[in-house]
């Protein structure tokens, strides 16, 4: 139950913060604006902080692409697999809500969304599903390649998570203009659901996508080809 609740409070924080800041100070609305950059840290530093606050219980998965990773890489039995995936949607689900809530009390500006990920005409730079395809798969890959090394035994875990944070921001530098970053099915699914439409029948990708990514990755770690260890 720790563990699940870690996951729980960590995945929430991770959406209302991250997508928060999207949706809250992303768009223009006169000088309040954060910009890429600024949604790139907002998510690496909830990541960062989650990593110190609940790090020692869970481990700070806050999602279910790290947690499968990890359970093809043998160190997660499927029992704990399910629970922090279970754990980390609700918590995806309530941070979503909240920030609709939040946003559901402006009066003018706000078009409905929560920060919803996706691709094709009228998403962002317009990129089509191959680009988001092969961005999230590859993005995904190399987050998970960073979370698995700086945590394995013999690497310098006091640094893993503003490792795994800073990786995490760099990825949405790059990524945001083409799906807007999800490298995590629960926080895609959070905003989705209540969204619906197109971010709702786009979801599927940002579930298949990064868990083919964390399955690579987790495979060069179980095969040792990545491995401190012999």
């Amino acid at each position: 139950m720790k563990k699940a609740l870690a996951e729980f409070i960590g995945t929430f924080a991770l959406v209302l913060f991250g997508c928060g800041s999207a949706v809250i100070a992303g768009p223009a609305v006169g000088a309040t604006t954060v910009g890429v950059l600024g949604i790139a840290l907002a998510f690496g530093l909830a990541i960062v902080a989650m990593a110190y606050g609940i790090g020692s219980v869970s481990g700070c998965h806050v999602n279910p692409a790290v947690s499968f990773g990890a359970f093809i890489a043998g160190r997660m039995s499927s029992r704990d697999l399910l629970t922090y995936v279970v754990a980390q949607c609700l918590g995806a689900i309530a941070g979503a809500a909240l920030l609709w809530l939040i946003m559901s009390g402006k009066t003018s500006g706000w078009n409905g969304g929560l920060g919803a990920n996706g691709w094709g005409s009228g998403y962002l730079g317009e990129y089509n599903l191959l680009s988001a395809a092969v961005f999230e798969v590859v993005a995904t890959f190399l987050f998970l390649v960073t979370i698995l090394g700086v945590t394995q035994k013999g690497a310098p875990t006091h640094m893993a998570g503003l490792a795994i944070g800073l990786t995490l921001a760099v990825i949405h530098i790059v990524g945001i203009n083409v799906t807007g970053v999800s490298v995590n099915p629960a926080r895609s699914l959070g905003p989705a659901l209540l969204v619906g439409g197109t971010a709702l029948g786009q979801l599927w990708l940002f579930i298949v996508a990064p868990l083919l990514g964390a399955a690579a990755a987790g495979l060069l770690f179980r095969l040792k080809l990545l491995s401190a260890e012999d």
